[in-house]
């Protein structure tokens, strides 16, 4: 299997997955010009890509899905609601009906040699998602724009070979920082987003011997920057009690607005 980050941030999320025959994306939240040149970069075009697998609605997640999808046919997938509130958003143009397929959280299906399991996240979004991929003994994980993890999220997270995480905010940024007070409030919420010290304290509950590569994710371009998450993380990773220290793990920032490297596992 394979896993990059195609841009990764507040303002735009496109992640791609797949094997030798199957090619995936996990959102489309940044213009199709970009995505088709990120997929250049790691040898692939646009009519390669076997299904596009929605996360949520909002716009940094689905704001190129119009254009591929009339310029590849490019199938798409998502929850009943996800694809509701999609078909109500004008930006997006029109899409024809029958390249929408309705997923369900917990349900696996497949794509090609790819086994794909949604579950569900907790994100002020209509019916939000986070996606685990299997392929034959490999597997990852996307998991992003959730404002709290419990132990049903971690359950979906154990004995990956590649996880993507959210690292969003430093709490004393976003706390002292321009955004308005309600604004604030939302992603310091529970169907917010996950901060530096949340995605560590996360991580610590997944970490185990095998595990490849760890990507953080969709940092905010205001109340983060990359060394700042990284350097929380491995923190959060060095104080847990546990047999585990952060140079044990290859941990990347994935960049907000061009393609992260290539993990082969």
């Amino acid at each position: 299997m394979r896993l990059c980050s195609i841009a990764s941030g507040s303002s735009g999320n496109c992640i791609y997955t797949g094997s030798d025959s199957t090619h995936l994306l996990v959102d489309a939240g940044i213009s199709a010009k970009k995505i088709e040149a990120g997929l250049r970069e790691i040898e692939l075009e646009g009519k390669d890509i076997q299904g596009l697998l929605i996360t949520h609605e909002h716009s940094d997640h689905v704001k190129g899905v119009g254009i591929l999808a009339r310029r590849y046919g490019m199938p798409i997938y998502g929850t009943a609601g996800t694809i509701e509130q999609m078909k109500a958003m004008s930006g997006l143009g029109s899409i024809d009906e029958s390249l929408y397929h309705v997923i369900r959280a917990d349900e696996p299906f497949t794509i090609g040699d790819v086994e794909i399991e949604p579950f569900a996240i907790s994100h002020d979004a209509a019916e939000p998602v986070a996606y685990r991929f299997r392929c034959g003994e490999k597997s990852a994980a996307v998991a992003t724009d959730m404002g709290i993890y419990n132990d049903y999220i971690v359950e979906h997270l154990q004995n990956l070979d590649v996880l993507l995480v959210e690292a969003n905010h430093d709490i004393q940024m976003l706390q002292v920082g321009p955004y308005p007070y309600p604004l604030k409030r939302r992603i310091l919420g529970e169907r917010g987003h996950l901060s530096n010290e949340s995605a560590g304290q996360l991580l610590c509950r997944v970490l185990h011997d095998n595990m490849k590569k760890i990507y953080l994710g969709h940092l905010s371009k205001e109340n983060n920057y990359a060394e700042l998450a990284y350097e929380t993380v491995k923190l959060e990773i060095q104080l847990d009690p546990v047999k585990y220290m952060p140079g044990d793990f290859d941990i990347q920032v994935a960049k907000r607005d061009c393609v992260s490297g290539v993990c082969e596992f």
